[in-house]
């Protein structure tokens, strides 16, 4: 889905019209008509503003454009997923169960193996399966790489 028919669809469900949504952004009625035309897109401040407003990630405004993974746990994202920052915005780095109210659940990188091995296997990825898939994957993740 393109930025156009994210902010068209999110601003349908809430039930505001072009000029309330305006309002709430501090814009235009008109630059918000040109995001759901597609002739342009909100700017980086009002990204963040719409975002809040909406409760999804500038990710799925952007219409997902990447695809997100934790960059501690390699857990595929999405806004139900993405962690928060203590003031409540998303934070596109991580899951919610590796960093919450501004911490880290995971600060080792072999105990958080051992832990996730046991946790993300089942019955098609067994737990060997699964220690082999973290030890390649996690220390190339960009948390990893900075405890380095």
């Amino acid at each position: 889905m393109e930025t156009k028919e994210v902010i068209f669809e999110l601003r349908s469900k809430m039930g505001l019209s072009q000029e309330e949504l305006a309002e709430k952004v501090f814009v235009t009625r008109q630059a918000v008509s040109r995001w759901e035309t597609g002739d342009t897109i909100p700017g980086t401040e009002t990204l963040k503003l719409l975002s809040s407003l909406f409760d999804v990630s500038i990710n799925t405004l952007l219409g997902s454009p990447r695809k997100l993974v934790c960059q501690c746990c390699s857990m595929p994202l999405d806004d139900s997923t993405i962690s928060r920052e203590t003031n409540g915005e998303f934070n596109e780095e991580y899951c919610k169960w590796c960093y919450a109210d501004g911490k880290f659940a995971y600060t080792d990188l072999k105990a958080t193996i051992d832990f996730l091995s046991q946790h993300i296997s089942n019955e098609n990825f067994t737990p060997g399966q699964a220690r082999a898939y973290l030890e390649e994957v996690l220390p190339k993740l960009s948390y990893w790489q900075k405890k380095r």
